[in-house]
């Protein structure tokens, strides 16, 4: 059995804190880090959609049935509050895709420095989560389309075009660095 999985069982069974915080000091950082990039690096959000991830993956911890890994159980948590954080703000659309969501992408000022984290948080929604559940946590197109309702196609169209959107972004500031201030 898995350190995981014995911890949680701790927790479950009897409320073991200290189970809990080694649950918590594992894997809170990398579960920060995907939720940070989801909210384009709004930071005091993304620590609300930690604490929250974690209320309610510990009152659900009962019901994981552990056919998948707990980080990727606590990252779809995670991601499912990520949604509804951007939905709110008016961010994020169901089935966000195609040409609607690249006009959709907020201007890069001229002269601004783009890095890849920067870049990462200019792509719309939709594209943005795709290319960090894929190429950051590395979630199969198969595993992105059952967790975002979407097809398998449309999760590799969707990173296809967030790879060129970032393509485009860090061209555009590599062609600017040479300009005079």
């Amino acid at each position: 059995m898995n350190r995981d999985r014995q911890w949680a069982e701790a927790l479950i069974r009897s409320g073991d804190e200290h189970a809990f915080r080694e649950l918590y000091r594992r894997h809170t950082p990398r579960l920060h880090q995907f939720v940070l990039r989801m909210l384009g690096g709004a930071e005091t959000e993304a620590e609300d959609v930690v604490q929250e991830t974690w209320v309610r993956a510990v009152s659900q911890l009962r019901s994981f049935r552990w056919q998948s890994a707990f980080a990727t159980w606590l990252t779809g948590i995670g991601l499912n509050l990520c949604r509804e954080n951007l939905r709110r703000r008016g961010r994020w659309q169901d089935g966000e895709g195609g040409a609607a969501a690249e006009m959709a992408a907020p201007a890069v000022p001229t002269g601004l420095r783009i890095d890849l984290e920067k870049a990462i948080s200019l792509l719309p929604a939709g594209y943005r989560t795709v290319l960090l559940m894929h190429d950051v946590e590395g979630w199969n197109h198969r595993e992105i389309a059952c967790e975002l309702g979407i097809s398998a196609g449309t999760s590799k169209s969707q990173l296809a075009a967030a790879r060129r959107r970032v393509r485009a972004l860090l061209a555009r500031e590599t062609s600017h660095e040479g300009d005079s201030p």
